[in-house]
Parts: structure tokens; sequence; C-alpha cells
């Protein structure tokens, strides 16, 4: 280990809950800048993937062989200030915002995560979940690894320095880690003198990288979306392909890349449908624009006789017009929401709840009385917030409310890095439609085909993983894992489940 490396860590001690939603793990970030603010370009990367994960932050900048981190749970904007960010200097930084899906919400499992090696420190940054996570951790643990956390990311961080540690370089050290590991994982790595972009070779989860224009010296940048790349002027060069690793060096005018495993793509087609902002851009356009799609293919197998098209903000809002223009049913503003509310960590007292204290969505009764509505959402879960939504309806005056979803049943638990519950509680799983329709109080509900949702990716639809649909997972799971969230026999999971 050289003589000269250090690293200054801060935190303090919070802690939070989960919200019944599809949740994405994470977002991470790099940039490689000499010269610049890399700490604040790092804060605004993290402030766009903010929708990634609202449960902590973290920020790892190097200055030569000294590591300066900061993280603590929280919105990126609660974690970071302007004093924080200038006690940061360097000239590479990595980024994560997180939601947990393998270990508890506790502020030593924020990332990124540092180490030291005999080469120097490393920071990582993890977005997605590994499946052979037990093994893992048994083998680390065989070798002496101690872990102070409970996730899978700190693991693959251990498995990187004990390749490092048994005389490997960064490169390889890397490939080595990322072959132990199974499951999604796109990775940002830092270290003293190279910034690294990695990805699992399915691609489940997304890493995108492009360079600063206006700097003297060539300079990049790594996000999980292109929007990470729109908000710091970044100009868009191309993904990190599945089963890639990608180096860059201050200074050199174009990355060093190198497959180190060759697999089938599975980008995880959730991406497309709800986690990444409408304004990043998937196979060269914005999902906006796929989302409307969804919407009109939705309103083509799925029509209604309506008043008015309602979309739930946000992420039902672009299929909602495209529903809207594929049925000519107007579209209109039925729900208001509080967008100042990420995830709270202070909840709604008994009687609050009791009194129907709404934070995130209020209905418009002025809009919404006597109208015949069709409501659009990417999803339903569990359907406690959405018969939660049909209720608030109801009491706006709506008089009729008919639902349609801009993706297929969830049926299945995700164990690639989306925070989904066990199978016995997702309601696609276990009712057919018209007890669903019965348990949401509505008067229709409709989902969008699975052969629907792929079409409108003008992709190859084997590219896509699409596990939470139909069960089909791309990588083995762990018993462990797979008896924790798989509670139904499948025989009696895909009743009722058409569109």
């Amino acid at each position: 280990m050289k003589a000269s490396a250090a690293v200054t860590i801060q935190w303090p001690e919070q802690s939070g809950g989960a919200p019944d939603r599809m949740e994405e793990a994470c977002g991470v970030f790099g940039v490689l800048a000499s010269g610049q603010q890399v700490s604040s370009l790092c804060y605004f990367g993290l402030y766009a993937l903010q929708h990634r994960g609202q449960e902590a932050a973290g920020i790892a900048v190097f200055e030569g062989d000294r590591v300066r981190l900061h993280k603590d749970m929280g919105l990126v904007s609660q974690v970071f200030d302007q004093d924080v960010l200038e006690r940061m200097p360097g000239d590479l930084a990595v980024g994560h915002t997180r939601y947990s899906t393998t270990g508890s919400s506790r502020v030593c499992n924020a990332q990124p995560l540092v180490l030291m090696t005999r080469l120097g420190p490393f920071a990582l940054a993890h977005n997605g979940n590994l499946v052979n996570a037990m093994q893992l951790r048994d083998q680390l643990q065989q070798q002496g690894c101690q872990a102070t956390g409970t996730t899978d990311s700190e693991l693959i961080a251990f498995a990187v320095q004990a390749q490092v540690e048994a005389g490997l370089d960064w490169d390889e050290a890397i490939k080595a880690a990322a072959r132990q590991c199974q499951g999604a994982f796109s990775l940002v790595i830092g270290t003293p003198d190279a910034l690294y972009g990695l990805r699992d070779g399915h691609g489940l989860r997304p890493l995108v990288f492009g360079s600063l224009p206006e700097a003297e010296v060539a300079s990049w940048v790594l996000s999980s979306e292109s929007c990470g790349l729109d908000i710091v002027g970044a100009r868009f060069h191309d993904d990190v392909a599945a089963g890639e690793l990608v180096r860059f060096h201050s200074g050199e005018a174009q990355p060093f890349r190198s497959r180190w495993i060759e697999e089938t793509p599975k980008l995880c087609v959730f991406e497309l449908i709800y986690f990444a902002r409408p304004d990043s851009r998937f196979f060269g356009e914005s999902l906006y624009s796929y989302r409307k799609r969804i919407g009109q293919r939705l309103a083509q197998e799925s029509p209604v006789e309506a008043d008015l098209v309602i979309g739930v903000p946000d992420s039902g809002i672009p299929a909602a017009i495209g529903y809207s223009q594929a049925s000519g049913i107007p579209f209109g503003d039925g729900l208001i929401k509080n967008r100042y509310v990420g995830r709270t960590f202070i909840q709604p007292t008994k009687a609050m709840r009791e009194a129907g204290i709404r934070v995130k969505l209020n209905p418009l009764p002025d809009v919404l009385e006597g109208q015949r509505i069709v409501v659009i959402d990417d999803s339903i879960v569990r359907g406690t917030t959405s018969r939660k939504l049909v209720q608030a309806f109801r009491d706006a005056g709506a008089s009729e409310v008919h639902m349609r979803i801009s993706s297929p049943p969830v049926t299945h638990p995700c164990f690639y890095g989306i925070d989904t519950d066990t199978q016995d509680q997702l309601i696609a799983a276990r009712l057919e439609l018209e007890e669903i329709e019965a348990h949401l109080g509505v008067d229709s509900l409709a989902y969008l085909s699975r052969e629907g949702m792929l079409h409108c990716a003008q992709e190859q639809s084997e590219n896509f993983c699409s596990a939470c649909f139909d069960g089909n997972y791309p990588i083995p799971v762990e018993d462990g894992m797979r008896k924790s969230k798989l509670m139904l026999e499948p025989a009696g999971v895909a009743a009722g489940l058409k569109s």
C-alpha cells in the first residue's frame, strides 16, 4: 500500500421506510476532469439521478492518492451543501444515490465504498443486485474479509480488493472480481489515476458515458442515464456495453474498452417503462417517446368510453398523453403532485392517516366532478396505493373510474436490483383480473400486453429482461434468495392476467 494514501470519511446516522411501488436500487455517477471542481459536477450528476434512489447519497473525490468521502442518509440536496463540496478538491469523483434492495437502511450501507489496496485506495459505486451474494460472502470470509455493512455492493468491493492484493493490476482485478459475481451490476470505480465503468454480462442495469466538450484536457463522465450527462453539459458518446469494461485516463482522447464476458443483452424493460427519467435516451430516442407509444398501444388494445384521460404523475403522464392521442379522449390534469416530497423520513400519525392526509397526490374535484375518467399508471404492485387513489377519485366526484396500466401484470419478484415484495404480496400473482377490479374499486381494468410492451421498444424482444412479468429469469438465483421472495406455486400465478 502506498504510504501517502489517506481516506477521510464522515457520516451521521438516520433511518427510513419503504413505499408501495417498484423501486430502483440506485444511481451511479463518475467524472474525471483535471482542473475542474469534480465534486460539484458529481453533485449535479447525482441530482439528475435522484429519481433512482432517495435513501442515501455519497461522493468520493480523489486528489492523487488521497480520498475524501462524504455520505449520509437523505436526498442529495440534504447530504451536500456548498461548504462540503468545496472541502473536496480533486480531479476524479465517484458518486452514488441509493435505494436499498439488499442491506438495511443504515448509513454504513451508503455508497460509494472506499477500500485500501497495495496499489492505493479505490472507490466503488454499484447499481444492481447480486444473486450469488451468500456464496460470494462465504468465499471472501474464507479469505479473511470482514464486512462492516450488509450489502452485496460491499462484497464486490472486497472481491476487487482481494484480486489486487493477489497481485493483479486494476484492469485485471476488476474483471476478475466481476467474474466472481452473478446478477445485475453496473459499476463506477475510481482509482488514484483512472475512472472505470463496467456492466454485467447481460447489461441488466444501464450505464452510459460522455465527455465535457469545453474542457482544456479530455474529460470524461459516467452516468446511469444520459440525463446525468446532460445536466453537467457532457456530450453523449456511447453506452457501456453489456459485459464491457471501460477505462478513462485524464487527457486521453479515447477510452480503453474491453469485453470481459460475452452474454445475451437483457436490459431491464422496466427501465423503459418507469425507472429512468423520460428525458434519458435509450436506443437513440428519449423514453418520453417510448412511453407515449405504449400509451397509444394501450388505447388500441383496451379502449373504453370516457370523458377524460388522466395520468398518475409523473411516470404515467407520457403514456396518458399517448392514450389520449390514440383514443381521441381529451387529456387533462386531475391530480396535483407535491414535487417537493421525496421519501419522507417523518411518517404521518395514525390520526393523520385516518383523516386521509395526502402527502404526494391530490385530486381536483372541479375537473373530476361527473366525469368518466381513464386513469393511466405504469404498474400495480400490491394494489394498496392504487386502491386509495381510486377512492380519492370517487370522493372527488368521478362518475366512472377506468384504470389502464402501461405494463403487463407484475407477477414475479425481481432479484436484479428492483425492490419488489414477496410473490404472495403481488396482487396480480394472487388474484384474477375481475378480482383485482373489485379490490381496487374500478369500473374496469386492463394491462398492456407483453407483446405490445416489447414491440413498442422497436428492438429485438430477446434483448430485454421481463422476468417480473413472466418469471423467465435470465440469471439463475440462489435457493435462499429465491425462497425469500417466491412464495407461490407456478400453477397459481398467471390466471386471469391477460390484458
